[in-house]
This record gives structure tokens, sequence and C-alpha cells, in this order.
């Protein structure tokens, strides 16, 4: 057996997350990005005017991506610090460049930035997998546009609609969810250089009081590492109000994910539409037979993973002390990773489900079918009404009629046989019955909705984000 083998892995990684977003929290991604947030330091003070050379700068950016984790390490075990540790390692890594790296900052200034950093990288893939749910959703809509099927309120039998429209709601969850992730992104922004309590002491201090160059080299280095603004005033860390937000996205796409996947599971139980199964995958040890909903059933089980998490950002944002305790550290080490890997790991199974789906229209007709004449009898009471019938007696009857035909349906097992009671009864000699019950009658303006809403709301999305529509993602397992 392997050493690996007797070692606890993280399942998100193992099997359920995709290799690009757990390169965006891996160590080599972390650490790295903060040595390019100390070569950004350098590179803006050196032009503001303060002794560091283009030669310690080529230094610091030589070796940006070439860490000795295993040094790092021991300097960890020793000082007790990440930040000093890898201080250390760099500055073995660069003698000429040693005594300015990390000048005047904090340890939040790497840690921090860097996170914000992640973040946002972190964002982009979910909302790239995002759309391409949605565009995968639109597609489908589209092809089931007109197909009439039973709707249901409160789990009973409802007016109709058609598959088209269902699918339209689940997509329309995500773009709302698109919407706010896009509104993240934009609102997202850089610490910067703001020092150890975020009065931008030590700075003020290597630039002889001068504050301008204060304003500069926050300027400067935002721009560097990619953010046009910094926040306005932090504590020792950005606003931890920043991550609560963002968990707080996560968890409504994963509510969003739960809630198609469940409609899935429901429609997979009435054999109505399926989700994709391979040819040698086994449904159940026991019971050959089966074609369980294990990728729908995979979505609300990891949503519900996301969704529980939202609690510790914010309990983590109202439990930080004054300017900053350091009591959100390891919470946030472990949270906002997962987060990020539980919710790729959902709309990877989302863009896989939507990319196969399986939709019988037989068994959706016959299901339709069965409970259409009671929803036909307004139609048919109208009808006969409008032929010189009693409108008050029409209903009494059709109440009687449909009555009778639902205990045969719940009591004797039999089928609904309204449309032969009512076909029998002299009132309604007048009303075409079979007309009545033509699918498309009572679905509204569910094939119109669809266009309106592929027009109004998939078609720009897909315009502004062209690259990540028709992905696809393949389950690991």
């Amino acid at each position: 057996m392997s050493s690996d083998a007797n070692t606890y892995q993280n399942p998100l990684i193992t099997r359920y997350s995709s290799k690009e977003m757990s390169q965006i929290w891996s160590p080599q991604k972390k650490f790295s990005t903060w040595r390019c947030l100390w070569v950004a330091l350098a590179e803006a003070e050196a032009e503001l005017g303060l002794a560091i050379t283009p030669e310690q700068i080529a230094e610091l950016a030589a070796h940006v991506d070439d860490i000795d984790f295993n040094t790092a390490g021991q300097y960890e075990r020793k000082l007790r610090h990440d930040v000093m540790a890898h201080v250390y390692a760099y500055g073995d890594a660069c003698p000429q460049a040693r005594a300015i790296i990390h000048l005047g900052a904090t340890s939040c200034f790497v840690t921090d930035n860097t996170d914000l950093i992640l973040l946002r990288d972190a964002m982009q893939l979910v909302r790239d997998r995002l759309v391409s749910v949605i565009d995968r959703l639109g597609s489908f809509a589209v092809e089931q546009r007109d197909l009439a099927c039973l709707a249901f309120t409160h789990m009973q039998p409802a007016q109709p609609t058609t598959m088209g429209k269902r699918a339209c709601l689940w997509a329309y969850d995500l773009a709302l969810d698109l919407a706010e992730i896009e509104h993240r992104l934009a609102e997202l922004k850089a610490r910067g250089p703001k020092g150890t309590t975020g009065t931008q002491a030590s700075f003020l201090e290597l630039f002889n009081g001068d504050h301008d160059k204060v304003r500069q080299l926050e300027k400067l280095v935002c721009k560097k590492i990619g953010f046009d603004q910094s926040y306005a005033v932090t504590g020792q860390t950005y606003p931890r109000k920043i991550d609560s937000q963002v968990v707080s996205v996560l968890s409504d796409i994963a509510q969003s994910a739960h809630k198609m996947a469940t409609d899935l599971r429901l429609l997979q139980h009435r054999k109505e539409v399926e989700e994709p199964f391979e040819k040698n995958q086994i449904g159940s040890s026991a019971m050959a037979y089966k074609r369980n909903p294990m990728r729908s059933e995979r979505i609300c089980s990891l949503a519900r993973y996301v969704m529980c998490l939202e609690s510790g950002p914010a309990a983590t944002l109202a439990t930080q002390w004054l300017e900053r305790t350091l009591d959100d550290s390891a919470i946030r080490r472990l949270v906002l990773p997962q987060a990020f890997l539980g919710i790729d790991a959902v709309l990877m199974l989302c863009q896989n489900v939507t990319d196969g789906l399986v939709v019988y229209p037989n068994v959706i007709a016959a299901n339709l079918n069965s409970e259409l004449p009671f929803m036909a009898s307004e139609t048919i009471l109208m009808d006969a009404a409008s032929q010189g019938g009693d409108r008050q007696e029409l209903h009494e009857l059709i109440r009687r009629h449909s009555q009778a035909a639902a205990a045969v349906v719940k009591q004797e097992g039999g089928r609904n046989d309204l449309l032969e009671r009512l076909a029998g009864d002299k009132a309604f000699a007048g009303v075409d019955l079979q007309a009545a019950l033509d699918p498309a009658k009572y679905v509204g303006r569910s094939p119109e909705q669809v266009d309106e809403f592929i027009a109004e709301i998939v078609a720009p999305i897909r315009k502004k984000y062209p690259d990540a529509c028709g992905t696809s993602a393949e389950v690991k397992v």
C-alpha cells in the first residue's frame, strides 16, 4: 500500500472538482503570487525613488516560480510565521535583493492581496461554467419548446406547461446568479499596501512624510497586480465582508443547482427525463435494472455542502475585533478553497447532465393524458354553456362525474374515465370532447415565453461570453 493510501485525501480534489480550480488554490499558485506581489512592491517603490536597484528587481522576478518548499517549511517550523518563512526562503534565492523584500509591508500585504487575486481567478472560472450551463439549458429549452407536459404545484398535478418552459426556469435561476457573480467581480478591489493596521504609517515613513507618494504607491501596486482600485479603508486585512459576499454568491449558485437537480430526480422517478447513463454504468449493486439519478443526486449533495459553508465567513466577519483578530485565518484557509472547489464540482456535473438529457415524449404524453380530462373540464363547461346549457347545472354535473372518475383511479387503480362519462351525458352532446383534450390548448404562452427568454436573457449571455459556450465537462467517477 502506498503512503498516500494511508493519508486522508480531499475528495473535492481527488473525485469531484477540476484541475483548473485545484491549481488556483494550490500552494504553487499561492506562493508564486506572494512573490509577484513582492516584485510589484519593489518596482513601485523604486519608481517612486527608494534605493532599490534594477538588478535587485530582476533577481526577484527571476525566482518567482522556483520555490523551495522544503526550505520554507523548515523556516516556518523555526519561526512559527508563514510569511516570514517565505521571506527568508525568497531571500536565500535572491541574496542581492534580500534586504528589500517586503519593505514597509505587513503580512497581509501578500496574504490578503493574494487571496483577492485567487478569488478573482476562481470567480472567473465559476462564471464561465455558469455560462456553459445556461447555454446548454437554452438549447434544451428550444429543442423542447412545444413539448407539453404536466406541471405541478404543491407536487400535485396543475395546469400543463412545456418541457422547454420548465428548462427556462432552471436557466433563469442561474442567469440571476451569473448577474450576481458579475457584480462581485466588478466590485472586487485590491487591498494594496495599507500597512499594519491600515494606516500606511510605515510607507509614510519610507517616503519621509510624502502623502502623495504613498497614494501613488498604492495606485502603482494595484495596477501592477491587475486591479483598478483598492478598498477605500482597511484595518490590517481587506474587509472580511468581501469573503461573506463571495461565498454567499457561491451558495446562491448551489441553491439553483440543487433545485434543478431535484426536479430532474423527480422527473426521472416519473420516467419522463433521464440524465446521461453510460453503457457500462451500474445503477445498483443488487438491482441490476435500476438507472439511479446518480449525477443529479451528487449535485444535490455537493450543493448542500457549499450552502452549509456560507455561515463560516458570516461569523468570521461578525467577530473581527477592531482592526483584526487572527481567528479569521484558519477558517478562511478551509472555507474559501472548499467553497470554490465544491461549486466547481457542482457546475461540472450540471454541464455534464444538461449536455446529455434524454426526454421520453411518449411517457410525458401518457402522464399528461391521465390528468388532462380533469384539467379540460373548465373548457368543456364553457363550451357546453355557450351552446345554451345552464352553467351552474353543468358545473354540478362535471363535479359529480369528476369525483366518480377520481374514485375509479384512487380506489380501484383504474384509468381516468371522465371523458367517457361526459360523452354519455346528453348535457354535453354538442361538445367536441376530443378537441378539448388538445394539450396545446392548456400550455398558455409557454412556447412563446421560451422564445422570449432565449432572445432576451440567453442570447446576450452567449454574445458576451462566446468562448464559454459549448464547453463540456467530464465526470471523474
